[in-house]
């Protein structure tokens, strides 16, 4: 597997594949990788002739008191696990590489509507951060293909309709959130969590599927969003929202919607929390 650091070695090995004409796919990533990652590698591998994986931490998706500096690195263990996953080449370029002016002058792209609720709500300037990343990612590698979990749904949503808006020629796959066995949501931020506190951290997913379980019943979805967030504040945990939205848009569902998202959001300890599940309503 090769590792590259900078845009201009980037550059010249993507050149050589594409004049290759070999198909290639894009795992962009902040790295500390765990299965879901790995997943991602897999299917892109299934997919395309060579896979590259983007291994960098943002700081202009993070705001100014979040966890930037303390976000875990593990640059080493991230491309042993790679090169056994079949990545093809990893790049792991740092901040100024990216960002050679600076980030506070640096164009930005932004994703209107989808940017600003739910967890763009509480994290303002967020989805413009992933969003102006991901598009650079994608202007430097050219893939045929990027794949992203599902976990980040509103992440997903936004980076597809960021690549539709701006007609970049690119696929983006989004992969079932990958598991532990107790239903939590693999994320590199769990980390954070003490033992006590990982013990009570699946109850997100439990909620999540009773609520989905109550759409499937015939709840109406205020209902089932006010009974989700005591659930989730009676199992120890401090939610920012567990809200029902349309699966295409995450617009507000109306009375003839049938492909719906349970999406929520919580804190536990030092852990931010975010976990959806998908939920159709048949007639």
């Amino acid at each position: 597997m090769l590792r590259v650091a900078e845009v201009a070695g980037l550059r010249r090995e993507v050149a050589r594949w594409r004049q290759a004409g070999i198909r290639l796919a894009l795992v962009p990533t902040m790295g500390n990788l765990h299965a879901g990652h790995l997943a991602l590698v897999q299917a892109a591998r299934a997919q395309a002739g060579r896979v590259a994986v983007s291994v960098f931490v943002n700081p202009l998706q993070f705001g100014p008191s979040e966890d930037f500096a303390a976000y875990p690195r593990t640059q080493q263990r991230d491309a042993e696990l790679l090169a056994s996953a079949g990545a093809d080449l990893l790049f792991a370029p740092s901040v100024e590489a990216m960002y050679p002016r600076g980030q506070a002058g640096h164009t930005r792209v932004e994703v209107p509507g989808l940017s600003e609720i739910l967890c763009g709500a509480s994290r303002p300037g967020h989805f413009i951060g992933v969003a102006t990343v991901v598009c650079k990612l994608l202007n430097l590698v050219q893939p045929d293909l990027a794949l992203f979990g599902e976990k980040d749904y509103q992440q997903l949503l936004v980076i597809r309709r960021m690549a539709e808006d701006l007609c970049l020629p690119v696929e983006i796959q989004g992969l079932a959130t990958v598991r532990e066995p107790d239903g939590l949501a693999m994320s590199s931020r769990n980390a954070y969590l003490l033992p006590a506190e990982r013990a009570l951290a699946a109850q997100i997913y439990r909620v999540l599927g009773r609520s989905a379980g109550r759409l499937r019943a015939g709840v109406p979805a205020a209902e089932v969003q006010a009974e989700g967030l005591a659930e989730l504040s009676a199992a120890g945990l401090s939610p920012e929202y567990l809200s029902v939205r349309r699966a295409d848009d995450l617009g507000s569902p109306g009375p003839d919607d049938r492909e719906l998202v349970v999406l929520a959001a919580a804190r536990l300890g030092r852990a931010r929390l975010i976990d959806n599940l998908r939920v159709r309503i048949d007639d």
